[in-house]
């Protein structure tokens, strides 16, 4: 019968053996491919001394195909909780040194845990994935374990903030987790996602693309939209993943953290009344703006490489946390097509689950044209944006700075759609067109029939845009609330902030709404 102190002595060599994962030679081999190890990743990630670990002692199950004799402790995930400027989070690493990080039902039943515990006392998740993907020798119990964590990533979706960061790969069924999560951020050079590798996609179509080429981090953050955010590094992965949390909430029944705020409320920026040019056509850079009015400059872009004529992001009034949508007039004039809609209907939603108020920098001339538009589904992607603002009950603060025409005006937070305050620079213009398009129609027969139809286009354009292009009429019908200097926008979109910071609004009671998907 062993003695105390021998079960004390035992215990401490099982969390030794535990601390090396795969053992220190596949450790190497991590290091020698730039990655840490999941134990390394969670020092970087949580505060110190706050990780405590559980299930470290749970190995696979299975004995097919020689894993009888290969058993590590944690079975290839390292789970538990800590906290990030002191706010309680739980976490998942996977680690690649035991298994190549291969899914089991072990595994699964671990990751799964902390996930319902995580939704019972109403904390974020974050997982850190570097996986082969599921354990091929425990064939449909480790599919199965997939399946049991992403029925628990929609079951949190939209209570507690879930986040995934991608160090190595995800691919096939693994990449669904990540998928449904709120954030998702890559790391350059060393992560990568996609449902088929490069050896299938060229047996089966012939097409010969690399890792990096089909499901790198570019790739996803530029092109597909997949995912939100790249670093350069895995150290620079985790400090977006604090980066973000600084702006949520806990969970959704609680608001995001308010911090001090030393730029003053009531700071105006004249270079805001010059900012807009004077030629219609000529374009400026909204991420100026945004960045002269939010706290201490300070704007945390979301998906700022993919659909770059829409900008979306964190950043704070008066120490509050909001989330920023803007059309880029420096990118297709600030039009919207199908994934800047997209991405702003989405980062709309996310926004409302949390308790985050909305503010909305409009100059948009419409929806893009084109056959590709068109056929693209540009009718269905747009109403996603429609119903994510129609849909949202948080405070939402809009600003028309140079223009907002057409179904455009409508979709982009208007006080038709529930805008709770909106104000308009003065220069805006709101219109159904613009005034050249609209006098093209209206006065056809008139201009042609001119003995100069240039110079009578040109008189009949000057006309319209005195009479309707400008803010005041909508002013004067209450869809504006108030046509405010460039200069005062910060200290007005704060003061409204403070006026509704008690706001309640609930949508009709239902199972769900049936967004146009």
């Amino acid at each position: 019968m062993p003695t105390n102190r021998e079960r004390i002595e035992q215990l401490q060599q099982l969390r030794a053996e535990a601390l090396l994962g795969g053992g220190p030679a596949r450790i190497e081999r991590q290091h020698a491919w730039g990655k840490l190890t999941a134990r390394e990743r969670l020092d970087l990630l949580l505060d110190a001394g706050s990780f405590v670990e559980l299930d470290a002692f749970v190995v696979h199950r299975s004995n097919e195909f020689g894993l009888d004799r290969q058993r590590f402790l944690g079975d290839g995930v390292v789970t538990g909780h800590g906290t990030i400027d002191g706010r309680l989070v739980f976490v998942f690493s996977q680690d690649f040194t035991v298994f190549g990080g291969s899914l089991s039902e072990a595994y699964a039943e671990k990751i799964c845990k902390i996930m319902d515990l995580a939704m019972r006392v109403g904390a974020p998740v974050i997982g850190l994935n570097d996986s082969g993907g599921a354990r091929i020798q425990e064939g449909v119990a480790s599919l199965g374990g997939y399946a049991e964590i992403f029925l628990r990533n929609v079951m949190a979706s939209g209570v507690i903030p879930q986040l995934s960061v991608i160090m190595g790969p995800c691919a096939g069924g693994a990449v669904y987790s990540p998928a449904m999560t709120d954030f998702t951020i890559m790391v350059e050079g060393t992560s990568y996602m996609f449902v088929t590798g490069p050896n299938v996609v060229k047996s089966v179509t012939h097409e010969d693309v690399d890792s990096e080429r089909l499901g790198g981090a570019l790739t996803h953050t530029t092109v597909s939209g997949v995912a939100h955010l790249a670093a350069r590094d895995e150290a620079e992965s985790i400090d977006l993943v604090r980066r973000v949390l600084s702006y949520l909430p806990q969970n959704n029944l609680e608001d995001p953290p308010l911090v001090e705020c030393r730029d003053p409320v009531e700071r105006r920026d004249p270079e805001l009344d010059a900012i807009v040019p004077d030629d219609a056509h000529k374009p400026y850079d909204m991420n100026d703006v945004i960045r002269r009015v939010v706290d201490d400059g300070a704007f945390l872009e979301i998906q700022p490489g993919w659909a770059q004529n829409m900008i979306t992001g964190f950043a704070r009034l008066g120490g509050r946390s909001v989330g920023i949508v803007a059309q880029q007039p420096a990118v297709l004039a600030g039009a919207l097509d199908i994934n800047a809609s997209t991405k702003a209907a989405r980062f709309v939603r996310t926004c409302d689950c949390f308790n985050i108020p909305l503010v909305t920098f409009v100059d948009v001339p419409g929806f893009l044209p084109g056959v590709g538009q068109e056929h693209g589904g540009i009718i269905r992607h747009g109403a996603k944006l429609l119903y994510a603002y129609c849909e949202a009950t948080v405070p939402k603060l809009t600003v028309i700075t140079r223009k907002a025409y057409g179904g455009a005006y409508d979709v982009m937070s208007s006080k038709h759609v529930r805008g709770d305050m909106n104000f308009a620079w003065p220069m805006a213009e709101i219109a159904v067109m613009g005034a050249e398009g609209a006098v093209n129609i209206i006065f056809r027969e008139q201009i042609a029939a001119a003995a100069d139809p240039a110079l009578e286009r040109a008189r009949l354009v000057a006309e319209y845009e005195a009479q309707f292009n400008n803010p005041y009429i909508a002013a004067a019908r209450g869809y504006i609330d108030d046509v405010i200097l460039p200069s005062e926008t910060r200290p007005r979109l704060i003061r409204a902030l403070e006026m509704l910071r008690d706001k309640r609004q609930t949508n009709p009671a239902k199972k769900h709404g049936n967004i146009p998907l």
